[in-house]
């Protein structure tokens, strides 16, 4: 059985609010190389463009566009300024980027018992 072995470029990309970090090759995008991976650090939502949900800011590094970005959720300043939605660019050197939304866990770590009293 022959393996076959990815030979596309890769460079790296880090999440600066969680210090996540992951390779992306350079003909994918930067939110397609996260969830190859299995990776967490970028929201996700639709996947294409139309939902703004991966907003980044790239602080350092550089991309290219796979395709257009939507202007109801990135302006022109905005683009200017660094911001694209991570779903439709790919690196073309490593890349470190800022989530430009709310980057929170929805729900407390530990367990909470139902009737337990409350001591805040």
């Amino acid at each position: 059985m022959a393996m076959l072995f990815d030979t596309r470029p890769k460079v790296s990309v880090s999440v600066a609010q969680t210090g996540e970090s992951y390779v992306c090759a350079t003909t994918e995008s930067l939110l397609a190389g996260m969830l190859r991976l299995g990776r967490k650090g970028i929201p996700v939502g639709c996947v294409n463009g139309g939902c703004g949900v991966c907003k980044v800011r790239i602080v350092e590094g550089a991309v290219q566009p796979l395709g257009p970005v939507s202007r109801a959720h990135v302006s022109l300043a905005e683009e200017a300024d660094g911001y694209t939605l991570a779903c439709r660019v790919a690196p073309t050197e490593a890349v470190r980027l800022e989530v430009a939304g709310r980057l929170t866990k929805p729900f407390s770590s530990g367990p909470r018992r139902i009737g337990a009293a409350q001591t805040e």
